[in-house]
């Protein structure tokens, strides 16, 4: 059973009456809840947004609203001559900070009778009681909260899933699916009782806004891959700190789509409940408590990316377009962004299985670019292929620790013919740096 949530954050001031927080809590027990909002570390690592929660605790304690421009001054450090028409500064910490509390309470106090909120065009904060269906709501994934600008990528995503729900009822026309779900490569992930994670690699965008407010362009930079690296991205650059503005947007390759469908079918197979999430979401403990399963473009391995390559006999060479074999030097580089419409081009796709820990392993299927994510997706749900690879590494023992490398011939991002290149066992030993195996 494929178990997917679409994260989209409820506003509950707009379906809740707000109370005032004296009306709810005492306040010590305000004062007790900020401190923990605080150190939840959901607030990321800006002093500016706990120091806004502070601030606006101890006005509602005051029974006070404070003006934008007092914000500006007291908390974010501003001028007295700090211009709140022209400057968006503390409407774009104060829309951060509202988000930043919903993040918070999904993931923790579920069960509070109350919670906190700031009620859109405010600057205070109020209080609100948390539905019973909220309350007991056990996310089996996570995925990012889409606003309005996010509403084409919830429309492709569900448009996606009634595809794969369609090919799913149907017979399938080549390999018989429970054949590929048996074989080796993938029984180290179907025979015990772990749950299984699939983690699709996404890129996260921000929005950079216009001298209004307002967001005039969407920005995807290769430095910035989630909240926190935005964060650290407004700080270096302070000047220019209330021109970006967290949209909790991602996109993913069209490959992915191409993938998924042969995938999730194999999953399915496996009869164990799939948690669908992506990359920007993984956390540590995902990855220790659940097989992952990743699908999408090496670039977009982020938080894998060391362990992928800790044990590995590649290494990523002068881009993510690029690896490199480092006990023969040889270049292995794709130029499927480069042709024009029509001209053929040569792409790679990475396979690779490894331990992740004591109980858990990773299963990585994965390309350059689409054609190379594509040839690897259709390898893994096929059985003559599955066993090539068995054969090539030589062994059936190291079957949950090795790697294989396709290189992929293509035209207009269609992948024709494909060969396996490299196949290798990995020093699994190695993915945790101490030189010592995980077992």
């Amino acid at each position: 059973m494929i178990n997917i949530n679409i994260g989209k954050k409820t506003d509950n001031s707009a379906r809740e009456t707000l109370l005032q927080t004296q009306d709810v809590f005492t306040v010590d027990e305000l004062k007790a809840l900020c401190r923990r909002i605080v150190a939840s570390g959901e607030l990321g690592r800006s002093k500016y947004y706990s120091a806004l929660l502070e601030y606006l605790v101890q006005c509602s304690i005051a029974k006070q609203s404070p003006k934008e421009l007092e914000l500006a001054i007291e908390v974010l450090g501003r001028k007295a001559n700090f211009d709140v028409s022209s400057d968006s500064m503390v409407r774009v910490y104060m829309h951060q900070l509202r988000k930043k509390l919903d993040a918070y309470y999904q993931s923790n106090e579920g069960k509070s009778a109350y919670r906190i909120v700031i009620p859109k065009g405010q600057y205070t904060i109020a209080a609100v009681s948390q539905p019973q269906s909220d309350r007991n709501f056990f996310r089996l994934a996570r995925m990012p909260s889409m606003g309005v600008t996010g509403g084409l990528t919830v429309t492709a995503i569900l448009l996606l899933l009634v595809n794969l729900a369609y090919m799913l009822g149907r017979d399938n026309q080549t390999d018989p699916l429970d054949r590929v779900a048996e074989h080796p490569v993938w029984s180290v992930v179907f025979g015990d009782d772990v749950p299984i994670m699939l983690v699709m690699g996404d890129y996260y965008i921000f929005g950079e806004l216009n001298a209004n407010g307002n967001v005039a362009r969407m920005v995807r930079e290769f430095n910035v891959n989630s909240r926190n690296d935005l964060e650290e991205l407004q700080f270096s650059e302070i000047e220019r700190t209330e021109n970006y503005l967290d949209l909790d947007l991602s996109y993913m390759p069209e490959g992915s789509a191409f993938a998924l469908a042969k995938i999730v079918p194999i999953l399915q197979q496996s009869g164990k409940p799939v948690n669908i999430t992506m990359m920007s979401d993984l956390t540590t403990a995902d990855i220790r408590s659940n097989h992952i399963v990743y699908i999408g473009y090496i670039s977009a391995l982020e938080k894998l990316t060391s362990m992928v390559f800790a044990g590995s006999g590649l290494t990523i060479g002068r881009s993510y377009d690029e690896l490199v074999n480092t006990a023969t030097d040889e270049y292995y580089t794709s130029d499927a962004g480069l042709p024009e419409e029509g001209e053929p081009f040569r792409d790679y796709g990475l396979f690779s299985t490894f331990p992740a820990s004591d109980s858990s392993q990773v299963i990585l299927i994965s390309g350059m670019r689409d054609a190379g994510l594509m040839h690897t997706a259709q390898a893994l749900s096929d059985n003559e292929i599955l066993d090539d690879l068995v054969v090539a590494i030589d062994t059936d023992k190291a079957l949950s620790r090795f790697e294989a490398l396709f290189e992929v011939y293509g035209i207009d991002r269609m992948n024709f013919e494909a060969n396996l290149i490299y196949a290798s066992q990995l020093k699994s030993e190695q993915i945790w740096g101490n030189g010592s195996s995980i077992y």
